[in-house]
């Protein structure tokens, strides 16, 4: 288990607020530095003032995962900072309206797809194969225990596809110090969550860190649930 990660370099997408704000704390307070992300920079100003009070470097990058275009120009960005990201926390993810299932149109598919998978697997394409050479790295896919609730399908689709995914990954990188593992907050009260969700927000701590910390022969293609890790041994 690796509790220091002091000089790494993380990127967390949609840290601007919510459960990403707390993994860019929960990176910080291990030491890392960390680029969070937002639709524009104005909404991550929040994040980075409460970054300020560790002695980690933080900065923040702006920028849609609606489009192929529009997250090849975020990873641009993001290279310019720093080429070398030793942790990808793909965080960001949309929901959909509650909607009969026979209902949807294929323009929610499309764009909860999009953000949800296409653009996560493009991040992972963008940062996974520096980590493979490199021979060290952390990849945490934020997944969901979504479960019987066909209103809202397209979401609950898009993230068992990305647990697959994650698993694909993960055998990819099986020879290497690269773990790539799935996270499931729980039902926390934001924005996505709702006001009705069982837990708060700042519960996702210290549970979200559990798949960055782990050994480099530890948990691969797993799925860890943040709310059985309130402490850590």
């Amino acid at each position: 288990m690796k509790k220091d990660l002091s000089n790494k370099w993380a990127f967390v997408t949609g840290s601007s607020r919510g459960i990403g704000q707390q993994i860019a704390l929960g990176l910080a307070q291990l030491g890392c530095n960390v680029i969070i992300h937002g639709r524009n920079l104005d909404n991550t100003q929040k994040t980075l003032e409460l970054l300020a009070q560790y002695p980690t470097k933080s900065t923040a990058v702006a920028g849609e995962l609606d489009s192929a275009a529009s997250v090849a120009a975020l990873i641009s960005e993001v290279r310019k900072i720093q080429p070398n990201i030793d942790i990808l926390y793909n965080n960001a993810a949309i929901s959909c309206t509650s909607t009969p299932v026979f209902e949807f149109d294929m323009a929610v598919w499309e764009k909860v797809m999009q953000v949800n998978v296409l653009a996560l697997a493009q991040l992972c394409n963008a940062f996974g194969p520096g980590m493979k050479e490199r021979n060290w790295g952390r990849i945490a896919n934020l997944s969901s225990g979504i479960a019987d609730q066909p209103n809202l399908a397209p979401y609950s689709v898009s993230k068992a596809a990305v647990d697959k995914l994650t698993k694909d990954l993960a055998f990819e990188f099986k020879d290497t110090g690269v773990r790539i593992n799935c996270i499931d907050p729980g039902w926390i009260r934001t924005d996505l969550g709702g006001p009705d969700a069982w837990e708060a927000v700042e519960s996702v701590l210290p549970g979200v860190m559990a798949p960055l910390i782990i050994a480099d022969n530890g948990p691969n293609g797993e799925y860890f649930c943040a709310q059985d890790y309130k402490f850590f041994d």
